[in-house]
């Protein structure tokens, strides 16, 4: 019970899901979401969806091209600066300067200016150097290229965060700091070489090549990225301090945190920023780290440009999607409504037919389906109501044959002793004949009685042929009586054959044709021959032949088309359908005759019948 229950349960849910008992109406409009709207939003998603990651994703692209030309750029030009500043450190003047400086002698006062010459000189070559600054004792004594008294760009290197962490050994490093200069604020890009003391390799000084920020800055000022153009390139030295910024006041600061977490350990790569408690917003950084220098290169575009172009196309797909939707409905709409008009129509005019309204007919707009179901329901009212009358009018002639019927009936009911007054009739005029010694009545008496009582108390329409023999060779008999010597007859059936079926009053037919055509008044006598063999194991022929007139080839093509013979015979055709109808279509009969020599009818049968189908 249980079981059935859910499954009750189930069927009545999946009916109301599926809107069964709804009108037609509301299920289209509701398939109709289903069909267009759904599939429709769900694109629009997945459309929006791919291309906010498709914008990201060439953001980050173009992103990492430019951080990729920029960082060639840079090391390319920082490259010529470690070379220059490894040339300045191994010149002999300065190498001289170095050891004078490490055997803590007096400063040559010549030495000093041959060093600065040698400053000069490389500073001269190149119109981006601002100044170069070559400190020993760790700064307690310098010497910089620009001779200016009181002027030097190296007065408040002491301060930096990297100062003391500048090694002699391995390559020069490159920062990025402010200095005053000049009466103003100036940023700079120092490329510092650390110099060791020749006696034991211990950190005795550094070469400080100061240059000119403004070449950076107009490589970076040319990147653009973003939507409106606000997305800039910045750049984190080893230890995350800004080497390069747009804005100058965080030169040398340390990055944010927000950068530092998105970015991490990381080489290269992208990430989102969080956004902060100070109400910076959120930023898609790109970055790349230059292995040359140890710098890490970003780029950084607000997520509000992205965002833009992600509401752009959202939008755009809502708008679209709803006016396609719309669109939609409204076809729906018309095309629902199209095929609801003539349902309902059609409905109205069956609920007058339910009433017996069988009058009028429905309208029929088009050649579709519902068209070609209303057509055909006008043609079934309009048939309907022809059998209506048909039936009425045959109800009064079925009532006006009832009333003749009762009155045959009543007139069988007096005939009924007809049969049985020629039975005794029949048996008094065989007594009366025997008494007279005049066997041939009595034999013809008795002959009559045996067909009129065959013909009577059988019902079946098959026989077997032993059973059709005897009436065969009676009604034979009764002809010998008429015709004498004219007549003559031999039967030749095998004794297996006796019990094979026949139709019932199937010879007496061909024999009485026999005689009636074969037997011409001005002729000599007729022999008639009924003969049966085996044709295959579930057939047998069953041959009657005479030796008559016989007929031309026309003859026996309008003799097998009659229905009927004679008044009160039965024709060879209703044999033919009595066989096809008991036994079905292999079976029947064939006529040969030919004039002058006689005929010959073979009847093609069953050796067995089932007489339960009949």
């Amino acid at each position: 019970m249980t079981v059935i229950t859910q499954h009750r349960r189930m069927r009545r849910l999946l009916s109301k899901l599926l809107l069964r008992d709804r009108p037609l109406m509301t299920k289209l409009m509701v398939f109709s979401a289903f069909l267009v709207a759904i599939p429709m939003l769900c694109a629009g998603l997945i459309t929006y969806r791919h291309s906010s990651i498709t914008l990201e994703r060439e953001a980050k692209q173009y992103s990492w091209q430019v951080i990729e030309q920029v960082k060639h750029y840079v090391e390319d030009y920082f490259r010529d600066f470690e070379i220059n500043s490894l040339r300045i450190v191994n010149h002999p003047e300065t190498a001289a300067f170095i050891r004078s400086q490490a055997r803590e002698a007096e400063p040559d006062e010549e030495l000093t200016q041959r060093v600065r010459n040698v400053l000069k000189n490389s500073a001269y070559t190149r119109s981006d150097v601002a100044n170069m600054t070559l400190l020993v004792h760790n700064g307690m004594n310098r010497i910089d290229s620009n001779d200016q008294p009181g002027v030097s760009s190296v007065l408040e290197l002491p301060g930096e965060y990297w100062y003391g962490s500048v090694s002699p050994a391995g390559k020069p490093k490159v920062y990025s700091r402010l200095v005053e200069w000049k009466g103003r604020v100036e940023p700079v890009i120092s490329v510092v070489k650390g110099i060791a003391n020749p006696r034991d390799l211990s950190p005795f000084g550094m070469l400080v090549i100061d240059l000119n920020y403004k070449r950076l800055q107009d490589v970076a000022r040319k990147v653009r990225l973003g939507q409106s153009g606000s997305g800039y390139l910045f750049i984190l030295d080893e230890r995350d301090h800004y080497i390069y910024h747009p804005d100058y006041a965080r030169i040398g600061t340390r990055a944010e945190q927000a950068i530092l977490q998105a970015a991490g350990q990381q080489l290269s790569g992208s990430a989102v920023t969080a956004a902060d408690t100070e109400g910076s917003p959120r930023q898609l950084l790109t970055f790349s780290t230059s292995e040359a220098l140890g710098w890490r290169m970003f780029t950084s575009i607000p997520y509000t440009d992205l965002m833009a172009s992600r509401s752009y196309i959202g939008r755009t797909i809502v708008i679209t999607s709803a006016a396609f939707i719309l669109l939609a409905y409204v076809l729906s709409f018309g095309f629902a409504a199209s095929l609801v008009r003539p349902v309902r129509r059609l409905y109205q005019f069956m609920k007058r037919v339910e009433i017996g309204d069988l009058k009028g007919s429905v309208e029929v707009e088009s050649k579709d389906e519902i068209g070609k179901l209303s057509a055909g329901f006008n043609k079934m009212v309009s048939r309907l109501h022809e059998l209506l009358e048909e039936v009425y009018f045959s109800k009064l002639r079925e009532t006006e044959m009832s009333l003749r019927q009762k009155d045959t009936e009543l007139k069988m009911l007096q005939a009924q002793i007809n049969p049985h007054f020629l039975y005794n009739a029949l048996e008094t005029i065989r007594g009366m004949a025997l008494e007279h010694d005049r066997d041939d009545i009595a034999s013809m008496s008795a002959s009559l009685s045996r067909l009129l009582r065959y013909n009577v108390k059988d019902d079946s329409p098959v026989v077997t042929l032993r059973q059709e023999l005897e009436v065969a060779e009676v009604y034979l008999k009764i002809q010998s009586f008429r015709f004498e010597d004219r007549l003559s007859y031999d039967l030749s059936i095998p004794q297996q054959a006796l019990e094979f079926p026949v139709p019932k009053f199937t010879l007496q037919p061909l024999i009485e044709n026999s005689i009636v055509h074969g037997l011409e008044p001005e002729a000599g006598g007729i022999r008639i021959s009924i003969t049966a063999e085996l044709l295959r194991e579930d057939a047998y022929i069953l041959t009657v032949s005479d030796t008559g007139a016989g007929m031309a080839p026309e003859q026996v093509t309008q003799f097998m088309k009659a229905d009927e013979q004679p008044r009160g015979h039965i024709g060879i055709r209703n044999v033919q359908l009595r066989i096809r109808h008991l036994f079905g279509e292999p079976y029947g009969l064939d006529v040969a005759s030919q004039r002058g020599i006689g005929t010959e009818i073979k009847l093609v049968l069953p050796c067995k019948h089932d007489r339960r189908v009949i």
